[in-house]
């Protein structure tokens, strides 16, 4: 540990950790975990600088208020990979960048790994969901590689309807319902949320819908907080994962915040949030992490093995087990 720095966040004192390696003793390492459930959300193309990245928060009132006491923010986080809709999720669920179709005509390269968790045990396919506004984002469920392709598959609700590619995006608080509604009668243990608004209200070109989209997601996502809280199946045993697939244009590139898709600073720094029974409370990190730590962090929380996956398991982020 290179250094622990007292640091003020909205009025809370919270401590600045950089890890440079795993300090855990390996006999931790080999005990069970206290999270039974993951849930990752992802919010679509919103930009470090209106987030985090904000002194303010003001687009972020309830991640600021009410999240950050209870988990771990990272001010280094990043997309090292193309920085589009469909190569940055891909890189969380599968911990590979990848190049790839941005329209839902490509599926993910590698196994994910809501297929190895499903793999183990033989689960059934409802106990791992995927629940997407964007209705392309459901081609993350399968993936080429041919021992897994056809094998595992979660289960999908993307786009209009739920109907998957080619029936259009639909509204994020459409998503929050069904995913609430899904969450009620299965109970899944994994579940993957993305809501398309910041992006969807940038791409207009408009600076007043972007950051509209991005208050209004930040406030769906502390509803679905709520909802898992008010769950006896879910509260205290649930990891919760709050990021973005990638950012915008700086201001000075290329249309600015209304474009992405490059390498600039805007596109690559993101936002991360991540809270759970396992973890640190009221930590801000500065260690450099990315997209596909996510899938390596998770794989570790509910002990799924990825072997294929290029990420580090974010070891910074885990308290001692008592």
């Amino acid at each position: 540990m290179n250094s622990i720095l007292t640091y003020c966040l909205t009025g809370l004192v919270l401590l600045l950790i950089t890890c440079e390696k795993d300090l855990r003793p390996v006999e931790e390492k080999e005990k069970g975990y206290l999270t039974e459930n993951v849930i990752i959300v992802v919010q679509d193309g919103a930009r470090y600088s209106e987030t985090w990245g904000d002194p303010s928060h003001q687009y972020i009132p309830m991640m600021s208020d009410s999240f950050a006491p209870l988990g771990n923010i990272y001010t280094n986080f990043s997309n090292d990979g193309p920085t589009y809709t469909s190569a940055g999720h891909t890189a969380m669920t599968t911990g590979h960048y990848q190049d790839m179709n941005n329209g839902g005509g490509e599926y993910p390269a590698y196994e994910s790994l809501f297929q190895r968790w499903l793999a183990q045990d033989n689960k059934l396919s409802n106990d791992c969901w995927i629940v997407t506004s964007k209705d392309k984002l459901e081609v993350l469920k399968e993936c080429m590689q041919t021992d897994w392709s056809g094998k595992y598959n979660p289960m999908t609700d993307c786009g209009v309807g739920g109907n998957g590619v080619g029936s259009g995006y639909r509204k994020d608080t459409l998503t929050l319902i069904k995913i609430k509604q899904i969450m009620a009668l299965d109970h899944p243990h994994f579940v993957f949320v993305s809501f398309r608004d910041p992006d969807n209200g940038a791409h207009s070109g408009q600076w007043n819908n972007y950051v509209t989209a991005i208050k209004k997601v930040d406030q769906l996502t502390y509803d679905l907080w709520q909802f898992i809280e008010q769950d006896p199946v879910y509260r205290g045993k649930t990891t919760f994962i709050v990021t973005n697939d990638h950012g915008r244009h700086l201001d000075n590139v290329s249309g600015g915040f209304a474009n992405h898709g490059d390498t600039c600073e805007g596109c690559r720094h993101i936002n991360m949030f991540a809270m759970g029974p396992d973890f640190y409370k009221g930590l801000i990190h500065s260690k450099k992490r990315g997209l596909i730590d996510i899938a390596a962090t998770v794989a570790e929380l509910l002990q799924i093995d990825l072997p294929r996956g290029e990420g580090e398991v974010m070891w910074e982020l885990f308290r001692p087990i008592d």
